[in-house]
């Protein structure tokens, strides 16, 4: 086992560590509770998958809760709720992560139960496991997507966004008919390829003894073997804008006229990013951003205005801009507004205070984030996946707070524009003048598919 390094001097105190086999461990120490998260992320998303297999990512997740070698059935779930944790799994288009929050004296059982099914889950994936998740996932797409007001908004904008064959194109979810295509062997296979301890990140914070923690995870991990036939994703690589206004109309049973729309901006990871976060959190977040005040309290022609960012590392990140009319208010009269708002603010920039505000609220969700040891070991996971050093961990607030307005501007002007944006537009079929709340899902970063 290699020797530990400490990833920075300041902020979380961070060692990393590699097994022979290429798992990462990241160990971050806080005796401040006794409570301990184990977070587990594979570098496998829906961004591998390829046409006519789409959804596996996310079908695999949910078998990985069906039993291994030692643990039958739902056993995951019933040792470590019974032994007083929590736990679950979701999928993105970038990774695949598993997690448990566990008493600190119960971190081996997590730790366990991890490499257990990293080890010999095809010991106990079988025709019957694998029909009753196909199942799991066909009803959840039907809660989730196809049976809501504006449900498949997000597959649709996507599909919109990034062209047919690009490795964005379709979402997490997948389709009913790739679904119900996937075979025995395609899971089998799938897990060969991307379900290898060097393929994954191990992260562990809380209340724990490094030297103990990291005996168990050789104990445990180190002899399940690597795996090389993992092939890269696919170039994800597009133009920094679209090049034209795309846009499709939808006329479903929904609560009101609906704009929604997609704008391609920087890859996550980069300053250009940040900026735009900042810029989105002016324009769409909370009832104080310039859009809310404009189309929901003086226009009065929106009963709901978000705009938020979808952060993507592998390909350009998504503005995501969610709009619900008010009575008889026109697409026509909001989209104007919209674009008259981006149009200032591509000219003007934020003021003083506007950015004061979004770095402040951005500053808050980000403390909120890692005030628990469950998300700062999925932080700690996510920068050590997509950008390879966990300990980026430690400068990400502060590289937002050094942003300046001018940045925010530029960033706006650049790419909050007409020509480069995926619109999708909602007429509803049917009118019921008494019902005016629509749909409060708004422009955050869509849910990720998780396993329950």
């Amino acid at each position: 086992m290699a020797h530990p390094a400490p990833a920075s001097s300041r902020g979380l105190a961070i060692t990393e560590h590699r097994l022979a086999n290429g798992l990462r461990v990241v160990l971050s120490e806080d005796h401040l509770t006794p409570v301990t998260a184990v977070c587990l992320w594979y570098d496998v998303g829906s961004r591998h998958e390829v046409k006519g297999r789409t959804g596996l990512a996310h079908l695999f997740e949910h078998l990985m809760f069906q039993g291994s070698a030692n643990v039958s059935n739902n056993g995951h779930f019933e040792l470590v709720q019974g032994a007083g944790g929590s736990l679950n799994g979701t999928t993105s288009f970038e990774r695949t992560n598993y997690f448990e929050t566990m008493p600190a004296h119960q971190l081996e059982l997590a730790l366990w139960l991890e490499a257990d099914r990293m080890g010999s889950l095809l010991h106990a994936l079988d025709d019957a496991s694998m029909e009753n998740q196909r199942d799991v996932v066909k009803n959840e797409r039907r809660q989730r997507y196809d049976n809501v007001p504006y449900g498949t908004a997000f597959e649709k904008l996507t599909a919109l966004s990034f062209p047919d064959g690009h490795p964005y194109h379709h979402t997490p979810i997948g389709s009913m008919a790739d679904l119900d295509a996937a075979t025995l062997e395609d899971a089998r296979a799938f897990f060969r390829t991307y379900y290898a301890p060097n393929n994954a990140v191990l992260s562990i914070v809380g209340d724990l003894d490094p030297e103990q923690t990291l005996a168990w995870v050789e104990k445990y991990f180190g002899t399940i073997p690597a795996h090389d036939g993992k092939q890269p994703p696919r170039d994800g690589t597009l133009p920094d804008t679209i090049g034209r206004e795309l846009r499709e109309l939808v006329e479903e049973d929904v609560p009101s006229r609906a704009l929604m729309a997609a704008y391609r901006l920087p890859h996550d990871g980069t300053r250009e990013a940040d900026a735009a976060d900042l810029a989105l959190t002016i324009l769409g977040s909370g009832e104080s951003s310039r859009l809310y005040n404009r189309l929901v309290r003086r226009d009065r022609t929106a009963v709901t205005a978000g705009f938020g960012l979808l952060r993507l590392a592998g390909a350009p990140s998504l503005g995501w801009l969610d709009v619900k009319t008010s009575g008889d208010a026109t697409i026509g009269s909001v989209e104007a507004a919209v674009d008259e708002e981006l149009a200032r603010f591509a000219a003007d920039g934020p003021t003083p205070e506007e950015l004061e505000r979004a770095q402040a609220q951005i500053e808050r969700e980000w403390l909120d984030r890692l005030v628990t040891v469950a998300g700062r070991a999925d932080e700690l996971c996510r920068f050590a996946v997509l950008f390879g050093d966990p300990g980026l961990v430690n400068s990400a607030l502060s590289k937002v707070l050094d942003i300046t307005a001018e940045e925010v501007r530029a960033v706006a002007a650049a790419r909050l524009r007409p020509d480069n944006r995926a619109v999708l537009v909602y007429e509803p079929t049917t009118s019921d003048d008494d019902d005016q709340t629509a749909d409060d899902r708004t422009a955050d970063e869509p849910e990720e598919e998780t396993a329950a």
